[in-house]
């Protein structure tokens, strides 16, 4: 199926790429309202929302995220969802190292399956109330991933948020965890400002990598010191 997307913000020449994916029966037009934050934060970067493709506007069905056949369904969109990264990084010039992928409840595993299974997909993932549908084997610090999670989530339960941090950290992934308190299942304005911190001040763990093999990391990637 096509997907739908919503440009929340498009310079003339972008020098970071942020895509948004919203969870299940939610809609690209809602979760380009959370994208606009990203825009005013990053005025030179091109904002996108992703629609989901399936029927119930989302990427898989997820009756019961404990029936083993739901890696299988996520492993099925997997290649429309990583589409619809590589095309607006080819449509905007945007290298991967500065790409975002922006995802909430479904879309936010998306994001974390995707960078789980791409390692060069995106150089930020920021995950609000998502989970790993199955914990990783491996993990790259090409992708630094902020998990975000409310502590009164119901529906993906905090637990899964702080097992994928441990799972990446004893991986040597780079990975970040902060706990909202008093939050459900949801995005609120403290969750955006952990996001929007993270992003301007948190310095990938694969730049200490590369000033210790003696690289320098390129000017566009997805981060801006103040």
């Amino acid at each position: 199926m096509t997907l739908k997307y919503v440009i929340v913000q498009q310079p003339a020449t972008a020098a970071q790429l942020f895509l948004l994916y919203h969870g299940v029966g939610d809609n690209p037009d809602s979760m380009g309202e959370i994208g606009s934050w990203f825009a005013r934060t990053f005025p030179e970067s091109l904002v996108v929302s992703v629609g989901a493709p399936a029927a119930g506007r989302q990427w898989f069905p997820e009756a019961d995220l404990h029936d083993q056949t739901v890696q299988q369904r996520v492993d099925a969109a997997m290649p429309q969802f990583v589409e619809s990264v590589r095309h607006w990084q080819q449509q905007s010039g945007v290298r991967a190292e500065a790409t975002a992928l922006i995802g909430f409840s479904q879309g936010g595993s998306m994001v974390l399956e995707g960078v789980k299974a791409h390692a060069d997909l995106a150089g930020r993932a920021v995950v609000f109330n998502g989970r790993f549908v199955t914990l990783p084997e491996k993990a790259s610090t090409r992708t630094t991933v902020h998990l975000i999670h409310g502590d009164y989530d119901e529906q993906i339960p905090l637990h899964h948020a702080q097992l994928a941090e441990q799972r990446l950290t004893a991986l040597g992934g780079d990975v970040t965890l902060d706990i909202v308190d008093d939050l459900a299942h949801a995005i609120d304005h403290r969750s955006m400002a952990l996001a929007l911190d993270h992003l301007r001040y948190t310095v990938p763990k694969r730049y200490f990598d590369e000033a210790l093999s003696g690289a320098k990391p390129g000017d566009d990637d997805v981060i801006v010191m103040m």
